[in-house]
């Protein structure tokens, strides 16, 4: 099992996990291009957002993720998912989908209507488990030049 902590997106774990998931991002993305900007703490902070770490029994730190709101869509309050991250050895043990789960219930406990997140087409798995999770493809809400693909949930209370 694992536990969620809310940390400072400047925290030295966060900033850590971060650094970790961009330059695995920036390896891997087609055509050497991904643009890293790690995210302004102020955008993370309750009510308007949250950052979690993802922390084993044994108490090794090993993935993040976070949500912040951004402006209101069509259902209304929507918050954004961001820097989903496990680190590779742990995947594939449903900690994404622990972590995914807490923080919509986070948006939900804010008043979201909906989340929404932006991820690229090579990430099959993170976007397998969005769709498992009940996400559907929507239309661009952002410029993001890192993203391929959008995805939005209602979210019911």
């Amino acid at each position: 099992m694992v536990s969620l902590r809310a940390v400072s997106t400047d925290d030295p774990t966060a900033h850590e996990l971060l650094a970790e998931y961009f330059a695995v991002r920036a390896e891997e993305f087609p055509g050497a291009t991904y643009t890293t900007v790690f995210p302004d703490p102020a955008a993370f902070e309750p009510p308007d957002g949250v950052f979690l770490i993802v922390t084993t029994d044994e108490g090794r730190d090993v993935g993040c993720g976070g949500i912040r709101r951004i402006a209101d869509g069509p259902d209304g309050v929507r918050y954004e998912v961001k820097h989903l991250y496990l680190r590779a050895e742990t995947r594939g043990r449903g900690w994404g989908r622990t972590l995914l789960d807490a923080l919509e219930e986070r948006a939900r406990a804010v008043g979201a209507a909906a989340v929404v997140l932006d991820t690229h087409h090579t990430l099959t798995a993170a976007g397998g488990l969005y769709s498992r999770n009940g996400y559907a493809e929507i239309a661009p809400y952002n410029a993001n030049p890192n993203a391929t693909r959008w995805y939005g949930k209602r979210l019911t209370r």
